[in-house]
């Protein structure tokens, strides 16, 4: 498919929710096409990025920040805000890609999906598929972020109940035989083995967690095809179809999210708080020791 300069957004669909370097490359400078950068921690603020690729700053302003949890969806007040800022149109493609491969480009998707916005897609692979591809770079710290956010935007939020939930709905989720939890820490996380990397948090997992380690969905940055994805969720799922995730503190949660979307489930749920809340001394109960795994790729899991 090929589009001519000047076709409006809506003629520019996403053909789901991740889409290749090469067709990203394709169309890259298309009007209405936006990449954004969602890079967190390390990757952050990198002075190359992908050609007119916009921050979407998850570690800044795109959290909310008022309270004691990382990585907080904000309000949508707050949210549409910032969209506008960046330049973005009710009317525009969105791409989006981190530094890291995909892991906290995810997180961006999601959070755009429970905003009501449903042409967005993430790069398979991010920037390091880019790179491998031999595509173009741009270098050097972004001006003011660039030309297009001189003008506000006019995105609209409509919130979508459920995409994101509190631990009031993890819970009753943990007692549905309809539903299942799953957790993308690490196997040694989830049972307590390894110290979380925040201070203050109870090591081990929900009971009745599902434990499905983000990267074993993965196979070097890049999603495993859908069918070894569907056997990945089946095989703890079994044949429950509405899906809740969890991990450290709502970021890696999402990758779970758009595996579980590319392998055809449609009722998922992120909790926002994850781990950050659930572990906190409370009186939410944890169990350590033995888990529910289903090891896909052999990889091993990292955070």
């Amino acid at each position: 498919m090929s589009f001519a300069a000047g076709s409006p957004a809506a003629q520019l669909p996403v053909p789901g929710p991740l889409v290749g370097a090469d067709w990203l490359a394709r169309r890259l400078g298309t009007p209405g096409l936006v990449v954004l950068d969602a890079s967190i921690a390390a990757h952050r603020g990198a002075e190359r990025r992908i050609p007119g690729a916009l921050p979407f700053d998850i570690d800044g302003a795109l959290s909310d920040h008022s309270g004691p949890l990382p990585h907080m969806m904000p309000a949508a007040e707050r949210f549409a805000a910032e969209m506008r800022a960046l330049g973005i149109d009710d009317a525009d493609t969105l791409v989006v890609y981190d530094g890291a491969g995909i892991y906290s480009s995810a997180r961006a998707w999601w959070m755009l999906r429970a905003m009501g916005f449903d042409r967005v897609a993430v790069l398979d692979g991010g920037l390091p598929a880019w790179c491998a591809a031999g595509l173009p770079l741009e270098e050097g710290v972004p001006e003011a972020v660039g030309v297009r956010v001189r003008l506000q935007g006019d995105f609209t939020a409509r919130v979508r109940p459920g995409h994101f939930v509190g631990c009031g709905e993890v819970s009753a989720a943990l007692a549905d035989p309809a539903s299942a939890v799953f957790d993308a820490r690490s196997r040694e996380r989830f049972r307590g083995t390894a110290a979380e990397p925040r201070p203050g948090l109870r090591g081990g997992h929900m009971p009745g967690a599902l434990n499905l380690p983000f990267t074993e969905i993965q196979n070097n940055g890049r999603m495993l095809p859908t069918s070894a994805l569907r056997a990945a969720f089946a095989a703890l799922a079994g044949e429950r179809e509405r899906l809740y995730f969890s991990c450290g503190s709502g970021v890696t949660a999402c990758i779970l999210a758009l595996g579980a979307e590319l392998a055809g489930y449609r009722e998922l749920s992120v909790y926002d708080g994850s781990w950050s809340e659930w572990g906190l001394p409370s009186d939410l109960p944890v169990a350590t020791g033995g888990e529910v795994s289903c090891a896909v790729s052999g990889e091993p899991a990292t955070r």
